[in-house]
Parts: structure tokens; sequence; C-alpha cells
């Protein structure tokens, strides 16, 4: 789907609001608008796999619930490749831009299937580090 000369990553960088990151967005429980660009304010990193399957954006913003560090803003995998290696290889693309900073994501157990929320995330080493007050998402992070 895309040229990309970099095989030995599994991402392409594209900008917010990209036609296919879109596609892969609209179907992820977080969606809430159809605003053109989805990610948010902030400094953004936004991915898409060469086959056009899975999504990941990071955003660095000041959060609402005293998080800091790089927020993984959304994470889908529709693609073959295990969620655990995308999530590797994205961190590199975050590394590389803000340094060894604190990583983040949100978890809304009550949306998802798995009867152990984040999986994919912990097999990349990320630790539940809380819950968030409002809504009672977890918290996941690697430092």
């Amino acid at each position: 789907m895309f040229l990309h000369l970099d095989k030995s990553t599994p991402w392409v960088r594209v900008k917010d609001g990209n036609d296919i990151a879109r596609k892969i967005f609209d179907k992820h429980y977080s969606r809430k608008n159809n605003a053109k660009q989805f990610i948010g304010p902030g400094q953004k990193l936004v991915l898409v796999s060469h086959c056009g399957n899975a999504l990941f954006a990071w955003r660095k913003y000041i959060s609402d619930n005293e998080q800091t560090g790089v927020n993984c803003a959304i994470f889908r995998n529709e693609s073959n490749m295990l969620s655990s290696y995308l999530i590797l290889e994205a961190e590199k693309f975050a590394f590389n831009r803000w340094g060894k900073e604190r990583l983040f994501t949100y978890v809304n157990a009550n949306k998802i299937r798995s009867s152990n929320p984040g999986y994919c995330f912990k097999q990349a080493g990320w630790k539940t580090c809380g819950t968030t007050k409002i809504n009672k998402l977890i918290i996941l992070e690697k430092q």
C-alpha cells in the first residue's frame, strides 16, 4: 500500500488526518468526533503500518489527570503482526523524537473484549501504574 524504503520498521510516518489512518481510527473505541485531524492538540507523531492495517499515534501534551511524558493516543492493529512488536517499534519513533521520556497510555477495560486489558502493552514491557479518577481508565506506562 505504501512505497517505503525503510524495511527495518513496520511503520510509516503520516500526518494527522491521513485518510488511511482515519479509516483505522474510525473503528477504535475512543473515536469521538469527525474532525479532520483526530489525534488532538499538542506535539504528535502518527504512524500507519506499511500494509495500512495498523495505526499508532504519540501525543505530547499536558494531561488533564497529571500524567507526564508522551502519550500513546491511539493504537489499533488489524494486521497479522504481533501487537507487542508494533508497540516496541513505535516506541523507537517516540524516543527518537522526544528522547527517553516516560511513555503512557490509557485503556478502557469496559470497551475491549480482553480479560487482561492492556495485554499487548504488557507484553512489550509496560506496567500498570493506576487508574484515572474519572471513567476509571487503566493507566499503563513504560519508563
